[in-house]
């Protein structure tokens, strides 16, 4: 079974194209024109275990909010596509993880049903070019696009790129958990018997 699949958004302020496997290696070719945000995702293919290629363009001239917002709006929509009817799935995943002084807990449920937590103060800064505000604008455009229901808390933290890379190493630990295939299952993980709103 092929847990693949390739999505684009066009827009007058976004061009994005986004290809996932879920059971890839960690292979991942990430091009945006924001260099931080980048790296960030190279973050969730290698500790996701995600093979992701991204090629996304959008109006940075004006910010980065576009860009951010629909390329975790579009990732969101291919991982739910990729996971098909989500039969056999663990579904939750969580992990809390450390980076130096910061530490994050990341907890999702790819429930079919969004909903978005975020309780990581941060003051509004940049971290290169990259506005702080939004990591959070990227992980909100995931839960939507994903439909899932995605918390992330932080436990500690001063240094901002410190703070912003484990949030990111934290989903993509928790995602990873999620969305894998549990050997003692092939139904739906509902008492419902579906994963949709």
């Amino acid at each position: 079974m092929s847990r693949k699949a390739t999505l684009e958004r066009k827009t007058r302020e976004t061009q994005i194209h986004v290809e996932v496997d879920l059971d890839g290696s960690g292979v991942h070719v990430v091009k945006t024109p924001l260099p931080f945000l980048s790296h960030m995702l190279d973050q969730l293919g290698r500790h996701g275990m995600l093979d992701l290629k991204v090629d996304a363009q959008g109006d940075v001239e004006i910010d980065g909010h576009h860009t951010t917002e629909d390329l975790g709006i579009t990732l969101g929509q291919a991982v739910a596509r990729a996971l098909g009817d989500k039969k056999g799935i663990r579904r939750y995943g969580s992990a809390t993880l450390p980076m130096d002084e910061a530490c994050v807990t990341c907890a999702l449920d790819l429930s079919g049903r969004p909903y978005f937590v975020w309780d990581v103060p941060m003051p509004k800064a940049k971290v290169g070019e990259f506005d702080t505000e939004l990591a959070e604008v990227f992980f909100e455009g995931f839960a939507r696009g994903a439909g899932c229901n995605l918390h992330m808390h932080m436990v500690s933290g001063q240094v901002l790129h410190h703070i912003i890379e484990i949030c990111f190493k934290a989903f993509a630990r928790a995602l990873r958990d999620a969305v894998e295939l549990d050997p003692r299952s092939s139904s739906v993980p509902s008492t419902k018997g579906t994963l949709t709103e």
